[in-house]
């Protein structure tokens, strides 16, 4: 079989196959057309913000500002306590200074 005879097969061959494949996309397009359309459901539609959510913010601030409330205090009672301590030992030591 000579390259001649082999290339006029292949033609012959890819005619056929790409009659095969026009006929395969016709079928699949007619498939599609004569299948009922079936209606998308609706999306749930999310409300944009309920007042639960709102809720739990306001409260966990308001806890957040209670804790940093308390503790500035914290640290306020703790720098007087401080101050008072060191102006006491100061007060100590300026004693035990002069009688020595």
């Amino acid at each position: 079989m000579s390259d001649l005879e082999k290339a006029a097969r292949d033609a012959v061959d890819a005619q056929a196959n790409s009659e095969q494949v026009a006929l395969i996309l016709a079928v699949l397009q007619a498939q599609q057309i004569a299948q009922p359309q079936q209606p998308t459901a609706p999306r749930a539609v999310r409300p944009a913000g309920s007042a639960a959510k709102w809720i739990g913010i306001g409260m966990g601030g308001s806890v957040f500002l209670v804790a940093f409330a308390l503790s500035a205090v914290a640290v306020a009672i703790s720098a007087v306590a401080l101050t008072v301590c060191v102006l006491v030992l100061r007060s100590v030591w300026q004693d035990v200074q002069r009688k020595g």
